[in-house]
């Protein structure tokens, strides 16, 4: 069946329907589906978080903590009622060239009431098939495993199903979304029954004609890059119910770490009306809770404008998320990523978005919130290092506008200020960077042991360093296996573990059971898993021994005193030329700035 599409100048389609094949006559024509670990819907943003780091053997945790978790909901039809975003993309990108009737997405465990003798393509989305994303492998690792966190068994499971269906010689396996590469990297194609892995995005024409030649019985490559859309009109929206109810409101960042894939995307800010409509689906179709997705959320609204980006538009995003969460039956809202330097830039916003995202938030803090119903805001935002060495090599963008030299300061005063603002961000760091040295090591450990001394939090996630295709890092070797974590290492991963679980520690009882876990784990397995190496912080994690007693031993380092900058000397460090975007009601403008402005 060919695709009917007249493609427009930059490589995109806009096309007729062409004739459906009815489920009735022996199956859907294109399948989509996910592993059900990435598509639930319920039970918070944690419990996925969980799935995607955690070896397959605890996952009795989860579903003692969560007994309903793979309860999902359908249409009347059988389809699933939400899908990940990504899914419900390609979804819409196919109906610009097919039927809906020749398209469905299912549940994993349905998908034998739609795959037929008129089936030729499977589509399958998935972040995380092997488990060799940031935080998966060092967490399956530590706990006993290396390949097979949650996720990864259940996408396995996926792939397994779909490689054993009696009408496996009729169709083609194509899968997308951000794990592909880990298909591409390992080649196993074979042993996953995958005939394509795509990057990027489905909106490309060059998505419909690899469909359309799956369709027609046609080879088809092994692997394919499709194009990104480089104008905001060329984005597509889902018109119908996500995960989450995830809806896109950015691409791309700007701020240029080697380290990551989604900002070699183009930076574009999407418009609000279909960012709205896409909301206003999310509720028809039965969600009350959405998320915007983006990589950055104070971009939006300062992209190709006058004003660099990094200046964040207050009016603009608050005006976006109001109308959001003001939309009706929209019960609750989670915060996506941002980065930290606009919480310095202008404190206000966080001020202004925290009384309007708040009373939404179904996250809770009991120890942590000042707010009257202990509800937080707790946003993905990139630590990655407290060592400005390391952070001008891999990262040296971001803490703009302010120099990455002041980067711990920006980090302390941002997070100051989301504190103030009950938002306790989940914050990753990259342990075992290609290059990095103890003196690195020391440096994050000053960092995170003067976050402990002022009494600031945030969760934070550290992660052993993976080389991500496609980025500026693909190439370069770090630390591979948690045996070969120094010290050092062993001691930053369990100290941001540590502050982690304060939260949890003020309970009678939570102390000593967490202390004879610990040393329950390290007695049974993780003493010959990790090496010798993982021992003493393995201790000072537990609380068996202080972590005074630890350093006089010199078996730990616990950091020495920070000198920062406070927020009026980080605006001064801001080039000159650039201290006209900052706001004055904010304070703490320059003085010569604050004389042009008045003139």
């Amino acid at each position: 069946m060919a695709v009917n599409a007249d493609v427009l100048s930059d490589g995109f389609a806009v096309s007729e329907p062409v004739e459906a094949v009815k489920a009735e006559d022996g199956g859907k024509l294109i399948v989509l589906t996910a592993p059900l670990t990435e598509s639930i819907d319920h039970a918070g943003y944690f419990i996925q978080m969980a799935m995607a780091s955690l070896p397959i053997w605890l996952e009795g945790i989860l579903n003692r903590k969560y007994p309903k978790w793979r309860d999902v909901e359908r249409y009347e039809d059988g389809s699933a009622k939400y899908m990940p975003a990504g899914v419900r993309l390609v979804e819409k990108s196919l109906e610009r060239a097919y039927s809906k009737d020749d398209i469905v997405a299912c549940f994993p465990e349905d998908l034998d009431k739609f795959i037929g003798p008129n089936t030729r393509v499977v589509a399958i989305s998935t972040h995380n098939p092997l488990g060799v994303t940031f935080a998966a492998g060092v967490y399956t690792s530590i706990f006993g495993s290396s390949k097979m966190p949650i996720n990864s068994h259940y996408a396995r499971q996926l792939f397994a199903q779909i490689k054993g269906s009696k009408y496996r010689d009729n169709f083609k396996v194509i899968v997308g979304g951000s794990g592909g590469w880990q298909i591409i990297q390992t080649d196993l194609y074979d042993e996953l029954g995958v005939d394509c892995v795509v990057e990027g995005r489905s909106e490309s024409n060059d998505t419909l004609d690899l469909f359309a030649k799956a369709i027609a019985g046609e080879e088809i490559p092994k692997q394919i890059d499709v194009k990104h859309p480089q104008e905001r009109d060329a984005i597509l929206f889902p018109d119908t119910r996500t995960t989450f109810g995830v809806v896109e409101m950015t691409t791309g960042c700007g701020r240029r770490c080697k380290f990551c894939v989604p900002d070699l995307n183009p930076q574009i800010d999407l418009p609000k009306d279909k960012i709205m409509d896409a909301v206003h689906a999310n509720v028809r179709e039965g969600n009350k809770q959405i998320s915007l997705a983006t990589e950055d959320m104070f971009i939006w609204g300062q992209v190709h404008t006058d004003t660099p980006f990094y200046f964040p538009n207050r009016e603009a995003l608050v005006d976006l998320y109001k109308s959001v969460v003001e939309t009706p039956g929209i019960e609750q809202h989670v915060l996506s990523h941002s980065t930290i330097a606009p919480a310095v830039v202008d404190p206000i916003l966080i001020k202004q978005l925290s009384d309007l995202l708040l009373p939404k938030s179904p996250i809770h803090f009991p120890y942590l919130s000042s707010h009257p119903e202990k509800k937080a805001l707790a946003p993905l935002i990139g630590l990655e290092t407290g060592s400005v060495r390391m952070a001008k090599k891999v990262m040296a963008s971001k803490g703009v506008p302010f120099p990455i030299e002041h980067w711990p300061s920006v980090v302390l005063e941002g997070l100051r200020v989301l504190n103030e603002n009950n938002w306790f961000p989940a914050m990753t760091l990259i342990v075992g960077n290609p290059d990095e040295t103890d003196e690195d090591n020391m440096a994050t450990l000053d960092l995170i042991y003067e976050m402990e001394r002022r009494g600031l939090f945030a969760f934070l996630i550290p992660s052993i360093f993976t080389p991500l295709h496609d980025t500026r890092m693909e190439m370069e070797k770090g630390v591979t296996q948690t045996r070969q974590l120094t010290p050092l290492q062993w001691q930053l991963m369990m100290k941001c573990w540590k502050m982690n679980l304060r939260p949890g520690q003020y309970s009678w009882w939570g102390p000593t059971a967490w202390r004879i876990g610990s040393i329950g784990m390290w007695l049974y397995k993780l003493r010959k898993l990790n090496g010798p190496n993982f021992t003493y912080p393995l201790l000072m994690f537990s609380g068996a021994l202080s972590e005074k007693r630890l350093e006089k031993m010199g078996k730990i380092y616990m950091g020495k005193p920070l000198e920062t900058l406070s927020r009026a000397e980080l605006l001064a460090t801001i080039k000159p030329n650039q201290w006209k975007y900052l706001r004055k009601d904010c304070g703490d403008v320059p003085q010569h700035a604050a004389a042009v402005n008045a003139n």
